[in-house]
């Protein structure tokens, strides 16, 4: 464990280097170290739900700094997010939209004059139906989202960095699993 009167060190110790070493203290560690007894708790699972909230934290910075670099809002980026994810033409039914995101039909169409406005999506009529409104992203709006995700891209490579490709297969299948029994109870 390192202190703050350590040697300083140009860069992070790789892979090969901390397991030599042992692994470096996290913030975690020391909140355990705190906390352990005063309360009574169980360090594993206290260590893995207290790193995953501090990874949810990094992850929610991660996506603020997506937005702010290409100038989106939230509201912005989630509605044009579930217009991309339609593929071409980018295009999704007003009250499809609203029901999505759990909007009414007043909070949709709030939302959709701001998008309108900024260039980043039109509205259609569509041609079977005159009554149903269409939302399609422009040009612009799906430029704008597919910089926001190579932003979002960027964090999260820069998350998951220090491990190698065994080790994210590994996280990966043991998070699904505590997921899935979350998921089905």
């Amino acid at each position: 464990m390192g202190t703050e009167t350590g040697p300083i060190r140009a860069s992070a110790p790789g892979p090969d280097e901390e397991r030599a070493a042992g692994p470096a203290e996290d913030s975690v560690d020391r909140h355990i170290a705190r906390w352990t007894g005063k309360v009574p708790f169980d360090v594993p699972t206290e260590a893995v739900i207290t790193r995953i909230q501090l990874l949810a934290k990094h992850v929610s910075h991660g996506k603020e700094r997506a937005l702010a670099e290409t100038g989106l809002q939230a509201f912005e980026f989630e509605t044009m997010h579930r217009l991309a994810s339609r593929g071409a033409p980018w295009r999704a039914a007003s009250a499809e939209l609203a029901a999505e995101l759990l909007l009414s039909p007043a909070g949709m169409t709030g939302r959709l004059d701001t998008l309108e406005k900024s260039g980043l999506v039109r509205r259609l009529r569509a041609a079977a139906d005159r009554r149903r409104v269409d939302v399609e992203l422009t040009g612009e709006g799906h430029r704008r989202w597919t910089e926001a995700m190579r932003w979002r891209g960027i964090a999260e490579a820069e998350m998951i960095e220090p491990l190698d490709d065994a080790e994210r297969a590994a996280l990966a299948a043991l998070l699904k699993r505590m997921l899935l029994s979350v998921e089905t109870r």
